[in-house]
């Protein structure tokens, strides 16, 4: 399960670009929210999706690979840690032979350790799946329950925006 998000030019575009590069290994996208920025840098809001993605040749490697490759085809800069960013791509949850890939790999930890707090991943993902669960953490639901209520009202349905 992957976290797009984008808050540089054409936002929209970013992520139908991603989308596109992903190609059949997507499964199924979630409505696009706008969230605020996270971290102590002045920006602007992004908008964020959830997609679900499968490929039984791809591994979790493969996987942070493929998110990079994404990033960089958008011209994604690392200047800033929490900066603004033309796309963003994380790799949440991994799912591998039916079962949940775990790892502490700096590189790449699953599944992604602060997502079960950040309610751009949860409330997205919520909307596409009300039954997910994050692994070692629950149920999607209840987590965005636990959110605080202005960082969960802050994430907003845009229905304007189709990708």
């Amino acid at each position: 399960m992957l976290s797009l998000g984008s808050n540089l030019g054409d936002r929209a575009a970013h992520l139908r670009s991603a989308l596109a590069r992903l190609g059949p290994a997507i499964v199924a996208v979630s409505p696009v929210f706008q969230t605020p920025p996270w971290g102590p840098v002045e920006q602007d809001d992004f908008l964020n999706i959830i997609a679900i993605a499968s490929d039984d040749d791809a591994d979790a490697d493969d996987w942070l690979l493929r998110a990079q490759a994404c990033e960089q085809a958008a011209g994604r800069v690392r200047e800033v840690r929490w900066g603004p960013r033309t796309l963003d791509v994380d790799i949440v949850t991994v799912v591998d032979g039916g079962r949940p890939v775990r790892s502490d790999d700096p590189v790449l930890t699953l599944p992604h350790p602060r997502a079960f707090e950040r309610a751009f991943v949860l409330v997205p993902w919520l909307a596409l799946d009300p039954g997910a669960s994050l692994p070692g953490h629950g149920s999607v639901a209840d987590l965005v329950g636990h959110l605080d209520p202005l960082e969960r009202d802050g994430v907003r349905l845009r229905e304007d925006v189709q990708l």
